[in-house]
C-alpha cells in the first residue's frame, strides 16, 4: 500500500530554515519586521519544500485576499484576449493572485452579476474587461464599495462612469490610418466599421471621418462589420465592384484580413489597386500576403496601467475617475501604396 505523503508544512519550513513557526508566518504575509537575510533564508526553503501558502489563512489573518478580479466575457476576439494576458501578468508582477469571472454575453445584467461573482470572494479590486457600452452601464451603476478599473471601456457620449478608464485613443488611431491612405494621393477612404454596440468601434468611425473632414474630403458611407473575417469578406466583395474604390480602412485587422481575400479572390490587386489598413497589430499582421499596414494597440501598458490604477485604489482608498488613453502608432507595411492613377501620372 503506497503512503500518501502530507503535504508540507508551516513548521516544517521553519525547521529547515531555523527560525520560528512566528517568522515563517511574519515572511508569508510579507510583514516588514523580519531582517532581510531571515526572509531570504525563509523563502528559500520554500521552494526547497514547494510550500504553498494557505491562501485561506493568511486572508484571515491579514483581512487582506491579494487577489484582484477580473471581469472578462466569451471571444475569440485577438484584442480582449490579449487583453486578459495583460492584466494576468501585470498583477503577477505587482504581487496579486487573479481570479476571473465571465460573463456569457456582455450585456449589463450579465457584467454585474460577474462583478457580484467576484466581490463574494473577497477580491481586493476589479478589472472590468468587457468594452461595450453595456460594460459602461454597469459599471456607473455598480455600489463602489470595492475599487474597479475598466480596461478597454471608453465613455459613451461624453458621460463619466464615475470609475477610472483605461483604453487606446481609437479616434486618434483611426485618424492615422486615414491620414496615411490620403498622404498617399487617395482621394477617399471607404471604412468597414466595428459593431454600433461597442464604443471602440464608433471612436475608430469617429476619427475616419473627421480625418476626411480635415482634408476636405467626401466620406463614403462606412459598411457594417462584425469584427469577424467573414464580415470582412462580404465587405471587400462588395467593394470590389466599385471601380472607384481604392483604399479601404478596416476598425480591426481580421476584417482587414477578410477583405484581401476577397480583393484578391475579384482580382483587385493590393496594394496596386486597392490599399488597405487594419487596426490592432496582430501577430499575423506581418505576414500576410501582403503585409498588413495597421494601427498597433500596445495591450501590454494597457494591462499595466489598470493595474497600477488599481492598486493605486487599494493603497489609498480613493474612488477618482481618472481616464488614460494610451497612444496608438502606425505600422507601415506593404498593404498600401500610392494609387495606380497617380502612380501612372508620374510616370508619363
Amino acid at each position: 500500500m503506497h503512503t500518501v505523503r502530507r503535504p508540507p508544512a508551516m513548521r516544517d519550513v521553519a525547521h529547515l530554515a531555523g527560525v520560528s513557526h512566528q517568522t515563517v508566518s511574519r515572511v508569508v504575509n510579507d510583514h516588514p519586521n523580519v531582517r532581510s537575510e531571515t526572509r531570504a533564508r525563509v523563502l528559500a526553503a520554500m521552494r526547497a519544500l514547494d510550500y504553498q501558502p494557505n491562501v485561506a489563512a493568511r486572508t484571515l489573518a491579514t483581512n487582506r485576499s491579494q487577489t484582484v478580479g477580473l471581469v472578462t466575457f466569451d471571444t475569440t476576439l485577438f484584442g480582449p484576449s490579449f487583453m486578459v494576458h495583460a492584466i494576468e501578468r501585470a498583477a503577477r508582477e505587482a504581487g496579486y493572485f487573479v481570479s476571473i469571472a465571465s460573463a456569457r454575453e456582455p450585456d449589463v445584467p450579465q457584467v454585474r452579476d460577474a462583478i457580484r461573482r467576484l466581490r463574494e470572494q473577497a477580491v481586493e479590486g476589479i478589472v472590468t474587461l468587457a468594452p461595450v457600452a453595456a460594460a459602461w452601464t454597469a459599471l456607473r451603476q455598480e455600489p463602489l464599495d470595492v475599487p474597479i478599473v475598466g480596461l478597454g471601456i471608453v465613455g459613451t457620449d461624453g458621460e463619466d462612469a464615475g470609475v477610472p478608464m483605461v483604453a487606446i485613443d481609437n479616434t486618434a488611431g483611426a485618424a492615422l490610418a486615414t491620414r496615411h491612405l490620403l498622404e498617399l494621393g487617395h482621394r477617399t477612404v471607404h471604412h468597414i466599421a466595428g459593431p454600433a454596440n461597442w464604443p471602440e468601434a464608433r471612436e475608430r468611425r469617429a476619427g475616419w471621418r473627421a480625418a476626411l473632414e480635415d482634408a476636405g474630403r467626401a466620406a463614403p458611407a462606412p459598411l457594417a462589420g462584425d469584427w469577424s473575417a467573414a464580415a470582412g469578406y462580404a465587405a471587400g466583395l462588395s467593394l470590389a465592384e466599385r471601380p472607384e474604390v481604392t483604399a479601404v480602412f478596416c476598425a480591426n485587422d481580421q476584417m482587414a484580413i477578410g477583405v484581401l481575400r476577397a480583393l484578391h479572390e475579384a482580382g483587385r490587386r493590393v496594394p496596386r489597386d486597392v490599399s488597405v489598413v487594419g487596426f490592432d497589430d496582430v501577430p499575423e499582421a506581418p505576414y500576410l500576403l501582403p503585409p498588413l499596414t495597421t494601427v498597433r494597440q500596445d495591450f501590454a501598458e494597457l494591462g499595466r496601467h489598470s493595474l497600477a490604477l488599481l492598486v493605486d485604489q487599494i493603497s489609498t482608498g480613493s474612488r477618482g475617475g481618472e481616464q488614460f488613453r494610451s497612444a496608438p502608432s502606425l505600422i507601415v507595411r506593404s498593404s498600401t501604396a500610392t494609387p495606380l492613377h497617380l502612380e501612372n501620372a508620374h510616370k508619363q
